[in-house]
């Protein structure tokens, strides 16, 4: 019975797919360019090594479609509500999937999403297998067990590590030199043991517990074992957490509004996330666990100090607090007395649960509260739009977030106060209208003395404070060549914010459309407008005025595979700001060409680009060395090249060689400060080995 099944499925797909093969895995997948192409705004300079994180660990550890449950599936952020449930459905009626060919006779899977999906699933036919070995055994034997060592260097001399022009001058501490080390031994699942350690251009590499320095600047580390039992997770050093919307705990990212323009809107429940990025603030240091209660019901109980950099002032005239700061300053940078004087200045501590509620994989409901506490009190300056920010020593988060699949709908929502009284609330719903159509919406309602630390819910900000906005997003499947994707969204801001002296308002929408005509062509091309409210300053009245500027971005970009060697990509940006009476422009032309022999993979590109004014900087993704994700500002008027050549020495070792040329034409002298490089070119290389234990 199963051979007539797989024979008849086969045959049906190889008709559907016109001849591709689904079932053979992409030995050189492009993770990165994945992630640039479905979450890309080409706006800003976004972190995306939390979700990149997630994504490869997928990649090399796929989920087995025939026992995966709801959340993992909706954790890629690919599969909509209702192509999960049909897929679930199916499995129920016919039985597991025998391969993945079957994935097409599924209603709502055509060959785009399935190429998407195809690298982070598998199909077996049979139960995962437990695996009953010790632990020391399954860690030492874990095929995804591997060290990462990478050295950085910008090759142009900066003013902080020149020689000093008089005793007076401030230079960096260290060389310019940039390290980073990380070693890693996980299976999803099961266990997850690691640490990252870096140190950063200008700083010292040196033994120093005065300073708080132990040869690297930075260090992180963190040991997890799931499902031990009753007990979910259980995590000892550095992590994240993730539950409900993210309105409270975001796990450090947000994919927010991008291409992909429905799928994203609903956000997943992970709880908790080792922390393994270099990022020095935001997340938590301490312990956290997660136990079952029953089959229905897990509790989360979490801790937490960590010292972050601050700068501690006194005195002034300030009648509140003997000693207060402003901000935590999250760049990590420790180069200068300034710098190394800010240096874990203030401790926060964490305390807090979570109870989450999952009768079954349509319906889930949770509760969180938590206490931050500062060693010292904040204080912000005494400008118009701090008013209502938050002051003092101690702050209280309590929310309840709900989600339910009713049909082909899927209900979600967050809802939380802060010990200011201050309400954030965000709501929303994905469907299908039809086969070929489906639709997101979020509501969200942040008021200006809300006040949370590492939120990261659904917002124009970049903080879940003082905002109200509607979101619409759209996917609409013309053929199986074509599909479009839309968003439109409308927010305003109660309250003042920085450089708008004004409540104000905003909106912006974006149009894509897909071509994908067989594996070896991509095209798309978008446009995205967006509307926004910003200070300019009037002579006549002798102060500033609040006006909408709007913002236009162009982007065509073409993919093409020629054979298995060869592949290029041309892409053209384009963007057009104005103000009042003003207009600014900017443009990048850019082609990649990659080339595969054996062992061996060649990237390079060339990009031009011209653009005026801080408003019309190109953001473009670039290839880059396994886990550094890169999405540079192309900025001025000038020209950058990059060659990135991968080694697979034998199986076990990997080498990357990396060099990147910006040659500017509109400047003698690039940067600001002791960052300062004499001259318009800036050279920067990098190399990387990584070797897999096992």
């Amino acid at each position: 019975m199963k051979c007539a099944r797989l024979f008849i499925v086969t045959l049906t797909a190889l008709l559907l797919c016109e001849g591709k093969t689904l079932a053979q895995k992409e030995e050189q997948f492009d993770l990165e360019l994945f992630i640039e192409e479905l979450f890309n705004l080409q706006d800003e300079d976004i972190n995306y090594e939390d979700l990149y994180e997630t994504l490869l660990t997928l990649y090399q550890n796929p989920l087995n479609l025939n026992t995966a449950n709801t959340y993992e599936l909706q954790s890629l952020y690919i599969l909509s509500s209702v192509q999960i449930q049909n897929l679930q459905n199916y499995i129920l009626e016919k039985g597991k999937l025998i391969t993945l060919y079957e994935l097409q006779v599924i209603e709502g899977f055509d060959f785009a999403t399935i190429e998407r999906l195809k690298p982070f699933v598998t199909v077996d036919s049979k139960d995962a297998l437990v695996d009953d070995r010790p632990l020391l055994q399954r860690i030492l034997e874990e095929r995804n067990n591997y060290l990462i060592s990478r050295y950085e260097r910008i090759l142009n001399q900066k003013k902080g590590n020149s020689p000093k022009e008089s005793p007076d001058d401030s230079r960096y501490a260290g060389s310019a030199d940039k390290f980073y080390l990380r070693y890693r031994v996980s299976k999803p699942n099961d266990f997850s043991i690691g640490f990252t350690t870096e140190k950063d251009a200008g700083e010292q590499f040196h033994w120093n517990p005065k300073s708080k320095t132990y040869f690297s600047d930075f260090w992180s580390a963190h040991f997890m074992l799931e499902n031990q039992g009753k007990w979910q997770k259980l995590i000892v050093g550095d992590y994240q957490l993730q539950f409900g919307q993210g309105l409270i705990f975001g796990a450090g990212f947000g994919v927010g509004k991008g291409s992909e323009t429905v799928n994203t809107a609903n956000r997943v429940t992970l709880g908790i996330k080792p922390y393994t990025s270099v990022l020095e603030g935001g997340f938590l240091r301490g312990a956290a666990a997660s136990y079952t209660l029953n089959k229905k019901l897990t509790a989360t109980t979490f801790i937490s100090y960590l010292k972050q950099d601050a700068n501690v002032q006194t005195g002034g005239n300030n009648e509140d607090f003997e000693s207060y700061f402003s901000t935590i300053q999250l760049t990590g940078m420790h180069r200068t007395p300034t710098e190394l004087a800010n240096k874990k200045q203030v401790g926060e501590t964490v305390l807090g649960m979570n109870l989450n509620y999952r009768p079954n994989d349509r319906t889930e409901a949770g509760f969180i509260a938590s206490t931050n506490h500062f060693s010292t009190p904040i204080l912000r300056s005494d400008k118009p739009y701090n008013k209502f920010e938050f002051k003092g020593q101690s702050n209280l988060n309590m929310s309840m977030y709900g989600k339910y699949q009713w049909k082909h709908f899927l209900l979600f929502g967050e809802s939380a106060i802060s010990k200011s009284g201050g309400i954030g609330a965000v709501g929303g719903f994905t469907t299908s209208l039809t086969p070929r159509v489906e639709f997101a919406m979020v509501l969200r309602s942040y008021q200006k003395n809300f006040h949370t630390f590492r939120g990261t819910s659904f917002a124009e900000g970049s903080r879940n404070i003082n905002e109200k906005g509607v979101y619409w997003g759209i996917k609409y499947t013309l053929n199986r060549k074509f599909y479009l994707t839309a968003y439109y969204d409308t927010y305003h801001f109660p309250w003042l914010r920085f450089r708008v002296d004004a409540p104000s308002n905003g909106h912006d929408y974006l149009l894509r459309l897909n071509y994908n005509p067989g594996s070896r062509i991509k095209l798309y091309g978008q446009f995205r407008r967006e509307f926004k409210d910003t200070n300019v300053s009037s002579e006549t009245l002798n102060n500033n005025i609040i006006t909408s500027g709007r913002k236009d971005q162009y982007l065509i970009n073409l993919e093409y595979a020629s054979g298995i060697r060869f592949s290029f990509k041309s892409r053209v940006q384009f963007s057009e700001y104005r103000l009042i009476n003003e207009k600014t422009m900017g443009y990048a032309f850019i082609q990649d060409a990659v080339y595969k022999n054996g062992d061996w993979v060649f990237s390079a590109r060339m990009a031009l680009f011209d653009t005026e004014g801080s408003q019309n900087r190109q953001y473009a993704y670039e290839r880059d060395v396994l886990y550094a994700f890169s999405i540079p500002a192309y900025s001025g008027r000038g020209i950058r090249n990059y060659l990135l050549v991968h080694y697979k020495a034998f199986r076990k070792m990997d080498l990357w060689a990396r060099i990147a040329r910006t040659t500017y034409y509109d400047r003698n002298e690039i940067g600001t400060g002791l960052e300062t490089i004499n001259g318009n070119k800036r050279t920067e290389v990098k190399f990387q080995v990584r070797y897999r234990l096992n």
